[in-house]
């Protein structure tokens, strides 16, 4: 997976001074780079009952659709507030500085559904706690958390410990 990380690039100071962002693009621009991602995402649930792959706006949106194909399973996205158009359920969680939501279509998961998230990046593990309990609210069952990148220094898969958790790369 280290030729993965050759293929991110690291941008200092963004979006503010203190902070190495792991810039992505250059990675989904790469063919073989972004099979191996998404291989790597999906492979570890191959072969386990998913009925719904889960994207968390906006980068999850990259990786999520192409996982759910591999799974056989359904896309269901994520989004800000008031972009989804038919009736939606909303979880609001708490930032550094404030508080934000996200919503989905109340009727996206069923009861029962075996539901897998995906997402670019677990850091604090907030916004992936927040889009967990939105699933469980609506009777789904977590099957896992599946993440490209992973800050270990943010700890935040203490905040989702009680979910099985695959990243496919550390920092």
């Amino acid at each position: 997976m280290e030729n993965l990380k050759d293929l991110i690039r690291e941008v200092p100071d963004f979006p503010k001074p203190g902070i190495l962002f792991y810039d992505i693009t250059t990675l989904l621009k790469d063919p073989v780079g972004l099979h191996r991602a998404v291989d790597s995402l999906a492979d570890h649930y191959v072969g386990r009952k998913i009925d719904s792959v889960v994207g968390i706006e906006a980068r999850g949106f990259i990786f999520a659709p192409m996982v759910a194909y591999r799974l056989n399973a359904g896309f269901v996205p994520v989004r800000k507030p008031r972009k989804l158009p038919a009736e939606t359920a909303r979880a609001t969680y708490e930032l550094e500085y404030g508080e934000d939501s996200l919503e989905v279509h109340r009727d996206a998961i069923s009861a029962g559904n075996e539901v897998l998230i995906i997402d670019d990046l677990l850091a604090t593990g907030g916004t992936s706690a927040a889009v967990a309990g939105l699933v469980e609210s609506l009777g789904g069952r977590v099957a896992g958390l599946g993440f490209l990148i992973e800050l270990d220094f943010l700890k935040g898969r203490e905040r989702i410990s009680q979910y099985e958790i695959h990243s496919v790369l550390h920092y």
